[in-house]
């Protein structure tokens, strides 16, 4: 009995054990996949396939294109290290030195040798220490302007100076121009001063100025004060300014290169013969605030300035329109004059057909006349 009990149960133990072992094998067997089989193969098997290669493109793409950057920044520092050093090292070799309105006495030493522009303009200074300036090579402009600065103070001064160009000395007690002055000079300026007297000796070592100012000072036409043929001298002059002054002619033996004379506020009332011979090249003369009446302006005289375009003759003495004036003048200036003075009783001005240009016609022309009347039919009109 209890053997034949015994042998079935070891065999269903078998059993038993024979079916969980083959649960246990499927249960470690991959579970198939019953849903789409055959498109998600595809779309993993596209997505490697596509992305893997492209990723390994770029990485490479990338990695040159940081290669070749990193080689362009290397060769971008080296070809700009050499620039920066040279910056670096760099100095301005010529500057500026200013000190004005600082009331120094003299001028003060210590001022860089190789400045280019000095301005010394506003002080108190009355004197120039002599050779002081020598040591300045590269100076070509100095401003002394509005000092105390006397003839017998600056003998001697600018002559080692050789590439000084413009020199100010306006507004200092001068009485006479300094004979010293460089080869070099283009520019003088000396105005408001008390000069008196001038020489051609003055002018001797200056053949190269263009710009020469003497207003407000108290030069004359004797013998003395301003010789004929004085600025003869100045054969590359373009510009002379004679404002207010003491003139009652205007200048004999002008430089025959000068293009701008300026001679307003002097006493100027009449021209000599010939005042204007040889200087075909000027093109602008102010004369206003002068004394000059319709006889005193000889017929010849403006005519001889072929290219002159400017003519200012405001604040005379004229009655007139002048007569003979050079066909080249484009401005005319007859403000403040006593033109149409004589003429109180008269009504009406008849100007037709004429050639007036009422686009420059002046709007003060006839304001002597009162309760007038002014016909232009036929007259040029210019909006």
């Amino acid at each position: 009995m209890t053997q034949s009990t015994g042998k079935p149960k070891t065999v269903k133990l078998v059993e038993n054990d024979s079916k969980l072992a083959g649960k246990r094998n499927k249960a470690s067997l991959p579970k198939p996949q019953l849903t789409k089989p055959s498109a998600k193969p595809q779309l993993t098997t596209t997505k490697t396939l596509s992305t893997r290669p492209t990723k390994i493109n770029r990485g490479r793409k990338n990695k040159t294109i940081t290669k070749s950057k990193e080689k362009k920044r290397k060769k971008d520092n080296k070809t700009q290290k050499p620039k920066e050093k040279k910056e670096e090292v760099a100095t301005p070799t010529h500057f500026p030195y200013f000190m004005d309105n600082y009331c120094v006495d003299r001028v003060p030493y210590g001022i860089p040798y190789n400045a280019r522009y000095i301005l010394l303009m506003n002080n108190h200074i009355d004197s120039i220490q002599l050779d002081l300036l020598n040591e300045y090579v590269s100076m070509e402009f100095l401003v002394m302007s509005n000092n105390r600065l006397t003839d017998g103070t600056i003998e001697g001064a600018f002559e080692g100076v050789p590439a000084l160009k413009r020199l100010y000395l306006d507004r200092n007690l001068l009485k006479s121009v300094p004979t010293d002055l460089p080869v070099s000079l283009e520019e003088l300026r000396l105005d408001n001063n008390q000069l008196g007297v001038m020489s051609e000796a003055a002018w001797a070592r200056c053949p190269g100025l263009l710009v020469l100012s003497l207003s407000n000072n108290s030069l004359g036409n004797g013998s003395e004060s301003l010789p004929n043929a004085v600025l003869s001298p100045l054969c590359n002059l373009r510009t002379l300014n004679l404002d207010h002054n003491q003139l009652t002619s205007v200048p004999q033996g002008l430089p025959l290169s000068i293009k701008e004379l300026y001679l307003k506020g002097n006493l100027i009332g009449q021209f000599r013969g010939g005042a204007f011979n040889g200087v075909s090249e000027l093109l602008v003369l102010d004369l206003s605030a002068n004394r000059l009446t319709n006889k005193g302006l000889l017929r010849e005289s403006l005519l001889n300035a072929t290219h002159l375009e400017s003519l200012n003759l405001e604040g005379n003495r004229l009655k007139q329109v002048p007569r003979h004036l050079p066909r080249s003048l484009k401005t005319l200036n007859l403000e403040g004059n006593l033109i149409f003075l004589t003429l109180s009783r008269l009504i009406r001005v008849q100007l037709e057909h004429n050639l007036i240009d009422m686009g420059k016609l002046d709007a003060q022309a006839f304001r002597c006349l009162r309760g007038f009347q002014v016909s232009l039919s036929d007259v040029a009109l210019h909006p």
